[in-house]
């Protein structure tokens, strides 16, 4: 093992795809699978065992979800460390997904996804980035923000934190915006929106991108387009 292995443990309560994952990340030289579950309280029990880099987690299993067990890991890691949370599912549009994105997963990927794009994915999270870029990503979180919010509401109180500069970074993130496009777009430097994104995940007190986008749609900031 390398210093640039990932460590990865997959958790499904399906043997067959639960294995299957598995052998297709170890064909990968940089990557190395340390360990499965076969539901959440075993994945809580593996992470804090081998202390992973990434987890491919399933969101519906008897006993302790992947939503539940999503929180658990996270919440063991106060200081936004700890493994990255890569949620796998078998609808697009998945309630629990979405709950589970609140709860600190770094984004989503469907069981049926290829196998380059599931390793571009571990390498995504893995290196600290949340999994927004795909329309189909955005279009789930601000569904079922627009689910739960029954009419359009003004920001929530805690946005009043932001500057009017913040602001606007914290709609172009829930936008699907990198920090590159994020600064074409705003003529600024990467290292200034590198800055403005810390800014907004401590006023916030938010972990990383993904709870900013579902903070931004369940705020208000965003509203989500008729259609998806």
């Amino acid at each position: 093992m390398t210093a640039t292995t990932t460590r990865i443990v997959v958790v499904d309560d399906h043997e067959v795809v639960r294995d299957g994952f598995a052998g297709l990340l170890d064909t990968q030289p940089d990557f190395m699978v340390v360990g499965t579950a076969s539901d959440g309280a075993e994945a809580v029990r593996v992470c804090a065992e081998q202390r992973p880099d990434v987890v491919l987690m399933d969101v519906r299993m008897p006993g302790t979800d992947g939503i539940e067990a999503t929180a658990r890991i996270r919440a063991a890691a106060p200081d936004g460390g700890g493994p990255r949370i890569l949620i796998l599912t078998t609808f697009d549009l998945d309630e629990h997904v979405y709950d589970a994105l609140a709860a600190g997963a770094g984004g989503f990927l469907l069981k049926d996804v290829t196998a380059e794009r599931l390793f571009d994915a571990v390498r995504v999270v893995a290196a600290g980035e949340a999994l927004l870029a795909p329309t189909v990503t955005r279009r789930l979180i601000g569904e079922f923000a627009r689910m739960r919010r029954k009419a359009p509401a003004a920001p929530a109180a805690p946005l009043t934190a932001l500057t009017p500069r913040e602001t606007e970074v914290l709609r172009l993130i829930a936008e699907g915006l990198s920090n590159p496009e994020i600064a074409a777009r705003l003529s600024v430097s990467e290292e200034t929106v590198k800055t403005h994104v810390s800014r907004i995940l401590n006023k916030l007190g938010l972990r990383d991108r993904t709870q900013a986008v579902v903070a931004a749609y369940e705020s208000g900031l965003v509203v989500p387009r008729a259609g998806g």
